[in-house]
């Protein structure tokens, strides 16, 4: 490295007599390529991909729905914003789960129907409940964020030690 930076700085130096410029070119070049190349050129393969799985049959139903999965997890069509804790077994039994649809009139259900999507634990699988509102119970102390690693964690996740932590690492940034 310190060769390729006397070299790029001794072309400049008849020029330019400024000790360093060659570092400071080489960092920019590296920057501007990766720039390019994951702006454009990651972005036409991924998009040419994305076109292709979409247009294979057999493929394109599994693709798709994967895709819009795990778009709903972090993409811009997040859809897992409203944790739940919904009652489904039985009158003491609740488990956490995100609010999808609150309302099920496309199933002739009535509009006193939602759907809770209940993550597996250690998975990124899971089972849709359509369950009536009052059986469902929005979770205000955490966020949709805490409530999916508390129930992908299987509950073992402590969302206390945690919490602390993150402001412990803030009051030192400030």
């Amino acid at each position: 490295m310190y060769w390729l930076f006397e070299r790029v700085d001794g072309i400049l130096r008849p020029y330019v007599n400024i000790p360093g410029l060659g570092f400071l070119l080489i960092i920019l070049f590296v920057i501007l390529v990766g720039w390019i190349s994951s702006n454009f050129l990651m972005g036409s393969a991924i998009t040419f991909f994305d076109q292709l799985m979409e247009k294979t049959p057999g493929v394109k139903l599994i693709y798709t729905s994967t895709k819009d999965f795990f778009e709903a997890f972090a993409g811009d069509k997040r859809k897992f914003n409203r944790a739940v804790l919904a009652n489904v077994f039985s009158e003491d039994v609740w488990i956490v789960g995100f609010l999808t649809d609150e309302e099920m009139q496309k199933f002739e259900l009535g509009a006193d129907k939602v759907a809770v999507y209940v993550p597996q634990a250690y998975n990124f699988a899971g089972q849709l409940y359509i369950l009536p509102k009052e059986k469902v119970r929005k979770i205000e102390k955490l966020t949709s964020g805490e409530a999916m690693k508390y129930a992908v964690t299987g509950g073992v996740v402590d969302l206390d030690a945690e919490r602390k932590e993150e402001v412990e690492k803030k009051f030192k940034q400030d």
